[in-house]
């Protein structure tokens, strides 16, 4: 039965998206407001001030966000060991019901403990972390030890378009 209507892939768009303006050469996508996160640690040195500074947002340390701050969270943690079984416990508190009402979990934001490739079993946590929910995840970067944050790093480009920061 034809309805009159295209058919075609259905595509969601996480977060609020304006349309350019008449004559604008540009894409949409690249008028996408940004949307307003807290980060929220799962453990204290998780790094919540650093990519609060980096990518903007609210920085919530490692308290959940109070009335008036932004209810989408973004739970940072530290890929070694005990940074992976906290954040594993904080997506499972949000899946239980166990956090404040009216948030929602958006993602994990992982940032490296250390340089290099990750040890194969922590690599593997996060494998299963991922398979629960959205991972991004932040390499090393030296300069931010000496508080020179400056531009996000280029690996970053799928949380540089989460939070509409601008590279």
């Amino acid at each position: 039965m034809h309805t009159g209507m295209r058919q075609g892939p259905e595509i969601w768009i996480r977060g609020p998206v304006t349309t350019p303006g008449a004559g604008s050469p540009e894409p949409a996508h690249a008028h996408a407001a940004a949307r307003r996160f807290s980060w929220v640690g799962t453990h204290g040195g998780a790094g919540v001030s650093t990519l609060a500074a980096v990518y903007g947002g609210h920085d919530s340390g490692r308290a959940w966000p109070r009335p008036g701050e932004p209810a989408s969270v973004l739970l940072v943690a530290r890929t070694h060991a005990a940074g992976l079984d906290t954040a594993a416990g904080a997506v499972e508190a949000f899946r239980r019901g166990q956090a404040p009402a009216g948030l929602d979990l958006d993602a994990v934001v992982l940032v490296a403990d250390a340089p290099g490739r990750l040890p194969r079993p922590l690599a593997q946590r996060i494998k299963s972390l991922e398979s629960v929910i959205d991972v991004y995840r932040v390499p090393w970067v030296p300069a931010w030890r000496l508080g020179e944050l400056g531009r996000p790093p280029r690996e970053t480009e799928p949380l540089l378009r989460l939070t509409g920061a601008v590279r």
